[in-house]
């Protein structure tokens, strides 16, 4: 199960380097909570993550979080658990209710957005990255990268550009994707964003995203994260 009965104990986080848990390392680091780091490192030829997180949680993927006897997957959600049980002055997150309010719902909406709609096209970007400089017999080669580059002209690149501007166009109504301040919603939003500058061409066209990058470089919290979890590389997989 994800989720079990919680504790006591220090909380614990499984931390793949290059990865997702970069952010629950930040939000930890903005509620200033005491915390114990589990490093792990993916493997160089496959970039996957070590078989010892299927010790932790049966997908074997990062991050996970133990707080107690609670364990817990997906960053969102791990993200919304942080900010439910120890931000009590909800400082990163709007109030809870009403559940409805405008702030409330960019909050939420943007939590889920970030992996559910604009990490896919990312992550098939790398896929396709991937695929062009795959070993295989010379004769497929040519194949294999003529289906790569076409998908990637025909839907990749175009849903990446599609996403890229909505998330433009939210930041340039807002100093933040939930309205005039920092939130837990930031913190998730970064990593698609990152990925984004890295692996997709970069910013050029979204100035908007490049100055939340910016801020979001300039926070004391985040750089005590990037201290302690190291520096993601996010280009490095479609090395």
């Amino acid at each position: 199960m994800d989720v079990a009965a919680h504790g006591k104990l220090m909380i614990k986080v499984h931390h793949l380097e290059h990865s997702r848990s970069q952010r629950v390392l930040w939000m930890l680091e903005e509620l200033g909570l005491d915390y114990e780091l589990v490093r792990y490192q993916r493997d160089r030829r496959t970039w996957l993550a070590p078989d010892a997180l299927r010790a932790v949680h049966p997908l074997g993927k990062s991050p996970v979080l133990q707080d107690g006897e609670l364990v817990l997957a997906e960053s969102g959600a791990i993200l919304d658990y942080l900010a439910d049980r120890y931000d009590s002055e909800r400082q990163l997150s709007p109030p809870l209710l009403p559940a409805e309010a405008p702030e409330r719902m960019r909050y939420r909406y943007w939590l889920h957005y970030a992996e559910g709609s604009a990490m896919p096209p990312l992550l098939m970007s790398l896929v396709f990255a991937r695929l062009r400089k795959a070993p295989m017999p010379f004769f497929i080669k040519p194949v294999a990268r003529m289906i790569a580059d076409r998908a990637v002209q025909g839907f990749v690149g175009p849903q990446l550009e599609l996403h890229l501007q909505w998330m433009e166009e939210a930041l340039g109504k807002a100093g933040w994707f939930a309205g005039e301040r920092f939130t837990a919603a930031d913190i998730q939003m970064s990593f698609p964003i990152q990925g984004a500058a890295a692996r997709a061409g970069g910013l050029q066209s979204q100035p908007h995203l490049q100055a939340f990058l910016q801020r979001i470089a300039e926070r004391p919290a985040y750089q005590r994260a990037v201290t302690r979890g190291g520096e993601v590389d996010l280009a490095a997989g479609s090395r």
